[in-house]
């Protein structure tokens, strides 16, 4: 969404096994880990990683398309589920299904329509991973209906 600061930096280092520490710098620190068998699952692995990355930036963008039109969306919540599948015997993440629901009712909100339209475009994580992973969208209403 920011074009402030263009680059970007993680580090990782091998903790053991499948463990990996990751250090966001100023922002801190985070373990990984893959699953078992073939690690000790006591972190969350890439694949929880990017999907968390998808629903976080798909979210900030639906706040950020909402405040252009000085309206307020509450306290946005996300979900996301993602499909593993083997494409020529390897593991891939085939899909994800990211739900967005807004904190405030859709009728405070007289630009809604407009800024669900245009949010999407806004999410630099969602745009950069459709290129191979097919990421479908839902935003609800807080009392659980379907607006797109």
């Amino acid at each position: 969404m920011s074009t402030d600061n263009p680059r970007f930096e993680v580090s990782l280092q091998l903790i053991d096994g499948f463990r990996f520490l990751v250090d966001f710098g100023d922002f801190g620190q985070l373990v990984t880990d893959e699953p078992a068998p073939i690690g000790e699952g006591k972190g969350p692995n890439p694949s929880k990683l990017l999907a968390a990355s998808v629903a976080n930036c798909l979210a900030a963008s639906l706040i950020f398309a909402v405040q252009k039109f000085h309206e307020d969306p509450g306290k946005v919540t996300a979900r996301i589920n993602g499909e593993l599948c083997r494409i020529d015997r390897r593991w891939r993440i085939q899909e994800m299904k990211v739900e967005l629901i807004l904190g405030n009712a859709p009728d405070t909100m007289p630009h809604l329509e407009r800024a669900l339209s245009q949010f999407e475009d806004f999410c630099v994580v969602t745009q950069s991973v459709r290129q191979g992973i097919d990421v479908k969208v839902t935003v609800r209403a807080p009392d659980g209906s379907i607006l797109t």
